[in-house]
């Protein structure tokens, strides 16, 4: 961190308050956020801090970006999927042409289109070479035909990158990443938000492409059977990202435990005066601050462009695994008062599972890990 960090800390943790903090509940019932908080943030340039200004980004760092995820996750929010947008965003930059650059980036930047990736499929989780969406060349582009599930952002979503075979007999190498523009898109179907254990607010989706036609230059990149590759490339980004939200997740865990064990009393005594909440939380903060000198070593190797898949994958698991433990000790702490909704420490501890499933299985970030020894 930095004067300069700090200063847009100040102005991301006022827009959360007033635009995100507020509408948690509604957006919970809804199951989506609202389209207007996406031209907001466009606005306020926090979509995507960290890609380059002449693409419409705000020119910062991976720094600024994890700022901004920081701040969301501080204030409770698990619906504003920036997350996923930036990664998107990424995947175009890094990969993409110059005119996919010019073209989407811009939009993107501005929250005129929300992006998602479509990887998952009813058969194919974490095993991306096992997917049977097929995206097949016709004499005027591709023809896209297969179904997507858990996708994030599905429901807004107006840029999908879609992982699809363009060779399916070419295993890994016949994978390729597909832009797809879904207004006025033919054949594109979005089916049920899904109800999950928690992340009530993210539109989570199931979608359907049926014969969705797209144009010759929808191919990420512009070469067929780079798909594999490019997702392997970007995927320590996201992995990174998971990281940055595990530990702030972790910090307000804390933070509130610490707050209530203050204030509740048992036995004619306050519970942060008991030595097993002492000693419970003395672990917790020894562990959060052990993450936290973690991520900002990841921060900064992403920052100076030498994060790789193995760290990244330590990242994920680690951390991850480790918000989901501490947010666990918390909840213990607060007893029954733990087990309701309408403290903030319930919906965390139902908010953090998936952290260990999305962005692939802690399994296979330790598979991935112990490929390097």
């Amino acid at each position: 961190m930095n004067a300069e960090l700090d200063t847009f800390r100040d102005a991301i943790r006022r827009f959360v308050a007033a635009e995100v903090a507020p509408h948690q509940e509604r957006w919970s019932q809804q199951q989506h956020v609202d389209r207007e908080l996406w031209h907001k943030g466009g606005e306020m340039g926090m979509l995507l801090a960290d890609i380059p200004v002449e693409y419409g980004g705000s020119g910062g760092s991976f720094a600024h970006q994890a700022v901004v995820f920081e701040e969301l996750i501080y204030a409770g929010d698990m619906a504003f999927g920036i997350h996923v947008h930036a990664i998107v965003a990424h995947y175009i930059l890094n990969q993409g042409t110059e005119a996919q650059k010019q073209k989407y980036l811009p939009l993107l930047a501005s929250g005129e289109m929300v992006a998602a990736i479509a990887m998952s499929e009813p058969g194919a989780g974490s095993d991306l070479k096992g997917i049977r969406s097929t995206a097949l060349r016709n004499e005027t582009g591709y023809r896209i035909n297969g179904s997507k599930i858990f996708i994030s952002n599905g429901y807004l979503a107006d840029l999908i990158v879609v992982v699809a075979k363009t060779s399916p007999d070419a295993g890994a190498k016949g994978i390729s990443l597909m832009l797809v523009e879904t207004r006025n898109c033919p054949g594109f179907k979005v089916g049920r938000i899904l109800e999950k254990i928690g992340q009530k607010g993210q539109d989570t989706c199931e979608l359907f492409f049926d014969d969705v036609l797209v144009p010759a230059d929808a191919v990420l990149g512009g070469i067929e059977g780079e798909g594999f590759r490019q997702l392997m490339t970007e995927l320590p980004y996201e992995r990174t990202i998971l990281g940055v939200s595990a530990v702030a997740a972790i910090e307000r865990a804390l933070q509130l435990t610490v707050e209530h064990v203050r204030q509740r009393k048992a036995f004619g005594q306050a519970l942060i005066e008991m030595q097993n909440t002492r000693f419970v939380l003395a672990e917790i903060k020894t562990e959060a601050t052990i993450a936290r000198t973690f991520i900002d070593r990841c921060i900064t190797d992403m920052m100076e462009g030498r994060m790789d898949t193995e760290l990244a994958s330590m990242a994920k698991y680690w951390l991850s695994d480790l918000q989901c433990k501490v947010i666990d000790q918390c909840l213990q702490l607060f007893g029954g008062y733990g087990y309701m909704l309408e403290y903030p420490i319930a919906r965390m501890y139902a908010d953090a599972r998936v952290q260990r499933i999305y962005g692939g299985a802690n399994e296979i970030m330790k598979e991935i890990i112990a490929r390097s020894l």
